[in-house]
């Protein structure tokens, strides 16, 4: 096998450190062109070889054993986004997901506020992964049993689909189906509300008309028009006219840019014009308070395989852009014992920042919640808002579980803030002698040092928490929260050593899918570009 070269560059979500960890991602299948006339591509089927540059690229076998089993509840989410997404919009879209072409985002048009796109035929690596997962997971083992990606998600949907389990794969489908499908959500031109249009590649677009016809489109349910390989699927014909003349999605500078800064598109991707969406979706969404904070913002992701996690990355742009610029978290420094973690950067100063908004948000009708909430922790705390909450959660904040006493009556359990001491130790203190007022158990375990305060539920504990740690060493951590060290937050999990809290309350049947999970992971950062974020599961 011969590694991809294309100038694309390396992809930004593979590991960095391991390059040992993931074995197939590294692969590319060649794509067709973009844009220009129609044209035909033969694309490889998923039981023969593919060749890449000079050297054939064959399916290893599979590897034995438990480590590879881990990933098949992935599929069904994806199974479920697809059978959710275009089974729950009614017929004419339910009835009609196929692929086929260059890509969606360009024969979709422009105007859209969102838009999503799968791909049965990513690359390689990507491509034999997902198929795998499906084999080894209980809930699309039947559907995916085949070797065909297209006839697998067609099989997937025809159990939910109205009038689907009477279509003849071979016969019906297969004969002009392709391998990428694309769902922009329109602006209605009323002013109503908005509309779907689904791109479909197509090998024959003359078997693709009688084709989708069987499948439910037409006597007056929708519209069908062809352009570059694609058949646009539209509410009606006047508008699937216009589809396939408007400009290209693709041709828009921001979409073009946002997908660029998102690298690897992966199985399943998807993109979103935020402040057009809160317009569009929310009545009397220009008079809220959270409109204006979602200027020009954009928002795109994509769902990604690796030989060891399943992944969902997305970034964020636009926006109206904050002052705080939070520093990265320390959650590496933890205890190597730590089971469960959650650490945020910046979230004092973005806390005063916005508290103005907040007071305001809690002064208007239907406010009421809030002001109460706020009124009960000034009058029964004695709080100072918001300095003590700004105190509290400090330039970093971090939340630990040990494992060590997890199921025993006192669980260890502590918060690391960089913050001001002496005024952390002060509220501390404040809310202590409160809750002993109150005939209530106050007794926090507390270290501190140079700007590092820690509360804990032992002393021990608080102890351990104040020393630094090796958790950013071990494997698991680094597969769950990659890029620790410039994360501004990040959250983990270790499923593995959790599980004994909740395994024997799992049915029987489904005890073996869960023990395949062994940790999850959260991190991102926030940068005066926008932000980014990524969430792994890790299978054993």
């Amino acid at each position: 096998m011969s590694p991809d070269t294309s100038p694309r560059g390396p992809s930004p979500w593979q590991p960095r450190d391991e390059p040992d960890l993931d074995r197939t991602v590294a692969y590319r299948v060649p794509r067709p062109p973009t844009g220009g006339e129609a044209h035909t591509v033969r694309m490889p089927s998923w039981t023969e070889p593919e060749e890449i540059g000079s050297v054939t690229l064959a399916a290893p076998p599979s590897a034995p054993g438990r480590a590879r089993r881990a990933r098949g509840w992935i599929v069904a989410l994806v199974a479920a986004v697809l059978v959710g997404l275009v089974g729950g919009g009614g017929v004419w879209a339910a009835s009609k997901l196929s692929g086929g072409g260059t890509q969606p985002q360009d024969v979709l048009p422009a105007n859209a506020l969102a838009y999503v796109r799968l791909d049965l035929d990513p690359a390689a690596g990507q491509k034999l992964a997902l198929f795998g997962i499906a084999r080894k997971f209980s809930a699309t083992r039947d559907s995916f049993g085949g070797d065909d990606p297209r006839k697998a998600l067609v099989t997937a949907l025809q159990k939910d689909g109205p009038g689907l389990p009477d279509i003849d794969y071979a016969r019906d489908v297969e004969p002009w189906l392709g391998d990428r499908v694309g769902l922009a959500v329109l602006p209605a031109a009323d002013g109503g509300d908005p509309v779907g249009a689904l791109a479909v590649q197509v090998k024959d677009e003359a078997a693709a008309r009688t084709g989708i016809g069987k499948l439910g489109l037409g006597d007056g349910k929708g519209g069908l028009a062809f352009r570059e390989g694609y058949a646009l699927i539209a509410m009606s014909q006047r508008l699937a006219d216009e589809y396939v003349t408007a400009a290209p999605l693709s041709g828009d500078p921001r979409f073009a840019d946002d997908l660029k800064a998102l690298g690897e598109q992966g199985v399943l991707s998807f993109w979103m014009d935020v402040e057009k969406v809160a317009e569009a979706g929310w009545a009397g969404a220009s008079a809220t308070l959270a409109l204006p904070q979602l200027k020009g913002m954009r928002f795109a992701g994509a769902l990604r395989f690796s030989g060891d996690y399943a992944e969902l990355a997305g970034i964020t742009r636009g926006g109206t852009p904050t002052k705080v610029r939070p520093e990265p978290v320390k959650i590496g420094e933890l205890p190597v014992s730590t089971v469960a973690a959650a650490s945020f950067s910046g979230l004092g100063d973005m806390l005063r920042e916005q508290w103005p908004s907040i007071e305001q948000a809690a002064a208007v009708p239907g406010g009421e919640v809030l002001r109460q909430t706020l009124d009960g922790a000034r009058a029964q705390y004695g709080l100072s808002l918001p300095d003590d909450l700004v105190t509290l959660l400090g330039r970093t904040f971090t939340l630990a579980v040990d494992e060590q006493d997890l199921d025993g009556p006192t669980p260890r359990v502590g918060a690391v803030l960089t913050t001001d001491t002496a005024k952390a130790r002060d509220l501390v203190n404040r809310v202590q002698a409160h809750l002993n007022g109150m005939e209530r158990s106050a007794d926090f375990a507390i270290a501190e040092g140079d700007e590092r305060f820690v509360i804990a539920s032992t002393q021990d504990y608080a102890s351990a928490l104040d020393a630094s740690g090796p958790l950013g060493e071990s494997e698991t951590f680094r597969l769950a929260v990659p890029d620790a060290g410039k994360a501004t937050y990040a959250v983990y999990a270790d499923l593995d050593r959790l599980e004994k809290l909740y395994l024997d309350s799992v049915p029987g049947q489904a005890r073996p899918d869960v023990e395949k999970l062994r940790a999850i992971g959260l991190s991102g950062t926030h940068g005066e570009d926008g932000s980014a974020f990524t969430l792994r599961v890790v299978f054993n």
